[in-house]
């Protein structure tokens, strides 16, 4: 069988020479012969298969490595291949939608950045107050608490502190988002924009507190903490969130997980790889993808704003609580119970009556209309 120049090539596989000669160079695509005298790469019609599929996964936005396993994967298992492509579009999916929510908070910030979109009196928002309360315990395996839980007039946030150092750690995570709190950056008329501002350097003085305290250990990589808070406007909460403890919104007698957990067996989830039931039972669900520890690379925080409405319950916790405590009967207490007081103390027996295997810490707020 003739072999094809690279023009031919180019114009059948509908790839550039250009590409065609990078992917040569890459090991993505080699030519079956390149003349020994002109240096003309000249293919086999049979290559016309996988640089088509090269062309295609281009197409996609798949990085050029990733094409590459996909590629050679493909010529052994079919299937297997195409168990790729999905994960990596969900991925795509995944990350499209995180991109979505900061778009629609940036057309809301800039629209009432717009004299003529100023809310009037009328329209303004509805003042309101939260009531709240916090509950961390030791559980019945641990010898200590590496968990902080702590609930405030505008603050609530929960830490899982992990390593030899992991109850300074998370400690001293909370203590920074403390400071914005004490600033008083979440009272008044604060514009969305300097809010996050606020909270996103917040996280990055966490980090640092972080680094401060697994510096001084022998394996400051093992040491650091989860942080889930979230910071009362007065009319929004505004979230932060790094790692696997969670937040979750009741509304309407509905619960909902409104933070994404940074674990290696959420992103299998994620891509298709792993079901939601096999994941709750998977070996590695608590190695965690992102959280402030102390290795040279700051990790970033997911951090957004969430309007509130009266009646909403909120609850952060650890995953002493949630990954024991199956979600329903999380539902079932948070939905019932009459004040946060009583909910924490019993989300938190729950957790020991399961055997208690972990740390576990609650924090439960709810959002009122002011007392006259």
């Amino acid at each position: 069988m003739s072999l094809l120049t690279i023009g031919a090539f180019a114009k059948a596989s509908r790839l550039s020479p250009k590409a065609l000669r990078l992917y040569d160079e890459l090991g993505l695509l080699a030519p079956a012969r390149v003349d020994p005298v002109t240096g003309y790469r000249l293919y086999a019609p049979g290559q016309l298969e996988r640089a088509r599929l090269v062309a295609w996964l281009r197409r996609l936005g798949m990085p050029l490595a990733r094409i590459r396993e996909v590629c050679d994967l493909g010529e052994r298992d079919a299937a297997a291949a195409a168990r790729e492509v999905r994960a990596f579009w969900a991925r795509v999916e995944a990350e499209t939608a995180a991109r979505r929510d900061l778009a629609a908070f940036l057309i809301d910030h800039l629209t009432w950045k717009d004299p003529l979109m100023s809310p009037t009196v009328e329209q303004a928002a509805e003042p309101l107050e939260i009531r709240y309360a916090a509950l961390s315990d030791t559980g019945l395996v641990r010898e200590s608490n590496q968990d902080t839980a702590y609930a405030g007039p505008r603050l609530l946030a929960v830490a899982d502190g992990f390593g030899a150092a992991g109850a300074p750690a998370g400690a001293a995570a909370v203590r920074e988002l403390r400071r914005v709190d004490a600033e008083g950056v979440g009272t008044g008329v604060v514009p969305a924009g300097e809010l996050l501002n606020a909270l996103e350097e917040a996280v990055e003085q966490a980090g640092r507190a972080v680094r401060d305290i697994a510096g001084s250990g022998p394996a400051p990589h093992e040491v650091g903490t989860t942080l889930t808070a979230m910071l009362w406007t007065g009319s929004r909460l505004a979230l932060v969130h790094i790692g696997d403890s969670r937040a979750y919104l009741l509304r309407d007698g509905e619960l909902f997980q409104i933070t994404h957990d940074h674990t290696v067996v959420q992103s299998m989830v994620d891509e298709g790889r792993l079901s939601p039931e096999e994941a709750t039972s998977h070996p590695q669900r608590s190695l965690l993808l992102r959280a402030l520890t102390g290795g040279r690379d700051a990790a970033t925080a997911d951090i957004r704003l969430h309007d509130a409405r009266p009646g909403d319950r909120y609850l952060l916790c650890s995953d002493g609580l949630s990954a024991v405590v199956p979600t329903e009967d999380v539902r079932r207490v948070v939905g019932s119970a009459p004040d946060p007081e009583g909910a924490v103390r019993e989300l938190v027996a729950l957790a020991n009556r399961a055997g208690g295997p972990d740390n576990v810490s609650c924090v439960v707020a709810d959002v009122v209309r002011p007392v006259d």
